[in-house]
């Protein structure tokens, strides 16, 4: 009886499950991700249509949005569009469009990474994850202990994942931070796309990726951050390699 009495004493724990907007206009997928999104562990809502779409993000504030691109009412791109004028959540768009300059439209708009269909459940769930273990990491390697970083007119406070320009704080999505912080954790050393597929979106070497995900992804922080993002004073381009942050002096060296 002691022992049941201590049982029952227990404080019951609350688990928070991540929450997953599920958009598309074909019953069948959104039934299969709802199911198999579950099964893992998260908790998931979804959506028919675009104004749906918009409607069920306002009233559940999930943690992540799968997006379709073909849709009634207000196509991915719209609701895309929308979500980004309010929110910096993460973006998953699921396309059907063989044309590939119609996916880099989505990611130019602010999604954070793309699906061709038809794809693997499987898939969906790795980048998934990705995504949301990216967008939550606290902080990259080799980021000076105070956590806030001073370049110029530009703030980056890496504990709060908050960048600011002048007193203006600039809104990044959770991958356009994690993209800033890694380049600046290396600053003045050229980082290659492939790496930062690999660091950043979780993208393996041996797995083909277009890698105009980091071409428009630079292009979107380069466009809030740069004076003139024509001409980039802090985030270059490395060439034939990729990308580097402008070397940040240590205050040692400043005279």
């Amino acid at each position: 009886m002691g022992l049941a009495k201590v049982q029952g004493a227990l404080p019951k724990l609350e688990i928070h499950k991540e929450k997953i907007l599920v958009v598309d206009d074909e019953a069948s997928i959104r039934r299969i991700l709802e199911t198999r999104l579950s099964m893992i562990g998260y908790d998931v809502v979804t959506a028919a249509d675009g104004e749906e779409a918009i409607e069920t993000f306002r009233s559940s504030e999930p943690d992540l949005v799968v997006l379709d691109v073909m849709m009634p009412k207000l196509d991915g791109y719209g609701v895309c569009q929308e979500l980004r004028k309010e929110s910096d959540v993460p973006i998953i768009m699921l396309t059907a469009l063989g044309d590939v300059a119609d996916r880099i439209t989505g990611l130019e708009l602010g999604a954070d990474d793309y699906v061709v269909k038809p794809f693997s459940p499987k898939e969906l769930e790795a980048r998934i994850r990705s995504v949301l273990r990216r967008v939550d990491k606290v902080s990259a390697t080799g980021i000076p202990s105070s956590g806030v970083i001073q370049i110029n007119t530009i703030r980056i406070d890496t504990n709060k994942r908050q960048v600011y320009k002048g007193d203006e704080r600039i809104r990044l999505t959770g991958m356009e931070f994690s993209l800033l912080e890694l380049v600046v954790s290396r600053s003045g050393e050229p980082f290659s796309r492939a790496e930062i597929l690999q660091e950043v979106w979780g993208y393996t070497p041996e797995r083909h990726v277009d890698t105009r995900v980091v071409d428009v992804h630079i292009s979107r922080l380069r466009a809030k951050l740069e004076d003139d993002p024509s001409n980039p004073e802090l985030i270059l381009t490395a060439r034939g390699t990729g990308y580097l942050f402008q070397r940040i002096l240590d205050p040692n060296e400043i005279e």
